[in-house]
């Protein structure tokens, strides 16, 4: 089964990563305030996402991306350099 990674852009400006085995309901989950980390940050944007091969590995992926090691710089690259055609779908 596989599952994503992926990166929100609220309206303040924070990002919030999260993973998940059905993308499109849970980016409807945000979007509708089911989500208690970004219900008071509405609206919020898909900004990147990246499928994995199983739920845990896109869980171990999404802590790294947490992690405090991971440089905010790093995680800047990485959207900035996603295909903006990638995200169409999701617009």
């Amino acid at each position: 089964m596989s599952a994503w990674v992926y990166i929100l852009r609220c309206c303040d400006n924070r990002l919030y990563v999260g993973s998940t085995t059905d993308l499109i309901r849970r980016l409807a989950d945000h979007g509708r305030g089911r989500v208690y980390s970004t219900s008071r940050r509405l609206p919020v944007r898909l900004v990147y996402f990246e499928e994995h091969a199983t739920p845990d590995q896109a869980r171990q992926r999404e802590r790294s991306l947490k992690n405090g090691r991971t440089r905010r710089k790093a995680i800047d690259l990485l959207i900035a350099n996603f295909p903006s055609d990638g995200l169409a779908a999701f617009a």
